[in-house]
């Protein structure tokens, strides 16, 4: 690795980090330099600061992600710390959370302040800004329906805001429209009423339950590994994973890697898997699904980085 000349922080920059710890897969290879910031003003002197030729790039809490064997070149910037993760009401019926913020947490904070419409986001796993670049969902509801405004830097250390008053993006089924290299900092969630605070906890510990009851949330996995094929809400709306299913692909495994037992639309890394092992079992099963119905189902799990050593050709 060339070392790189970096802007001082008040954060932390962490050369040669590994980043296997941060994903919920535990693989991949490290990244050049770590950068974890104090805070938005923090990351936005650093990026102005940054010589423009060293790549970016951005971790939620991995969630989502498979970082190759190879590693990140450049700076990645994962976003963990108390400024990242602040939730709190800000409004009737808002919730202002940090973008490191848990979905979790997310929806607990509001049913405490008993501010319902915000259940669905515990049924997500990850943070809230990860969520925002695929515009994520759950039990029948996405995160557009719910926002209300997001702030950020650009990868020159502007600031900008999106959304209501402001900017505005466009959200469609697991897209956004904002630029790729908005790094979101905080975003403004709105609720759809007022409710017992009681009940709207009852009703995420009900969806917590369901959620380990159909998907292998105590495995080493990420969330939904395809995006179904249909958008919410269309006729004969298809499944990834009835297809995956239908294809013969649960329990398939790829060296360390397997296609979840429980919910086939869950890889997980069943042992020693590498990145290589996971990304090449993926698309085995695109390629089955594919020769079946016919359907080329589309990655919704990130995979960043350089191939390594034994990654795919």
């Amino acid at each position: 690795m060339t070392r790189l000349s970096l802007p001082p922080a008040r954060g932390k920059l962490i050369e040669n980090a590994p980043l296997a710890p941060y994903t919920w897969f535990r693989v991949g290879g490290p990244a050049d330099v770590l950068f974890l910031p104090e805070d938005e003003a923090d990351l936005g002197v650093f990026l102005g600061a940054l010589d423009p030729a060293i790549p970016v790039t951005v971790l939620g809490v991995g969630s989502n992600l498979i970082v190759r064997d190879g590693g990140i070149a450049g700076v990645v910037i994962r976003l963990m710390g108390r400024a990242w993760g602040e939730v709190m009401k800000t409004g009737e019926l808002e919730m202002t959370a940090g973008a490191g913020a848990l979905d979790l947490a997310v929806a607990k904070g509001a049913a405490k302040h008993g501010i319902a419409g915000l259940e669905f986001l515990s049924g997500i796993p990850g943070s809230l800004g990860g969520a925002t670049r695929t515009n994520a969902g759950c039990y029948g509801s996405e995160l557009k329906d719910v926002l209300v405004r997001l702030e950020g830097v650009t990868r020159r250390g502007e600031r900008r805001v999106y959304g209501e008053g402001h900017e505005p993006v466009e959200f469609s089924y697991r897209h956004t429209d904002l630029p790729e290299d908005f790094i979101v900092s905080r975003l403004v969630l709105r609720g759809t009423g007022k409710g017992d605070a009681a009940e709207i906890g009852a009703a995420i510990d009900a969806l917590q339950a369901r959620r380990s009851e159909t998907q292998p949330i105590k495995e080493k996995t990420s969330g939904s590994t395809f995006a179904n094929p249909d958008p919410p809400g269309s006729p004969d709306q298809r499944s990834a994973w009835k297809l995956i299913d239908a294809a013969g692909c649960r329990g398939l495994k790829v060296g360390g890697a397997q296609v979840s037992p429980m919910h086939c639309n869950f890889l997980i890394n069943a042992g020693e898997a590498t990145a290589a092992d996971l990304e090449a079992l993926g698309e085995l099963v695109r390629a089955r699904v594919l020769d079946t119905s016919g359907v080329q189902l589309r990655w919704e799990v990130r995979r960043i980085g350089r191939i390594g050593q034994t990654g795919p050709v």
